[in-house]
């Protein structure tokens, strides 16, 4: 069994693409197993109408349509695919779901971004590829 961990945001067009990139894994697409992973920011705010927390909004269940589209989209290629969701930092998660379910490769996309954009808000793609201690796909879209 092929283990993939497939991160996705919000994007569809961005999902789909790094669904393309595990439909073209050499192999039979019934050895490879995919747990899609979509991680929400926990955001802690506070401004002069009090404190907002993503605690407040946060839905385990409430996956995104690109990562619905990506499942059904793996799962007509005959691939396995678990659906997770998780409420935190999206590079640690990555990396600490990577190492839970002992995946033998990290596939994600990510955008492009101004120099400035990545040391203001940072890249999530480029924390993953400097962290994780496995094999890591980013489909650029």
């Amino acid at each position: 069994m092929f283990r993939v961990l497939l991160s996705v945001d919000s994007d569809e067009d961005r999902a789909l693409a790094a669904v393309e990139a595990i439909t073209s894994l050499p192999g039979d697409p019934e050895e490879i197993h995919v747990t899609l992973l979509n991680v929400e920011r926990e955001i802690d705010a506070r401004d002069s109408g009090g404190a907002v927390r993503s605690d407040e909004w946060y839905d385990e269940s409430a996956f995104p349509e690109s990562a619905k589209r990506a499942k059904d989209h793996l799962e007509s290629a005959g691939i396995e695919v678990e659906l997770r969701r998780e409420h935190a930092d999206p590079a640690q998660t990555v990396i600490a779901v990577a190492d839970e379910i002992d995946a033998d490769r990290i596939v994600l996309s990510g955008r492009r971004q101004s120099p400035t954009g990545k040391v203001l808000f940072g890249s999530v793609a480029q924390s993953v590829l400097l962290d994780a201690e496995r094999p890591v796909t980013v489909v650029m879209q």
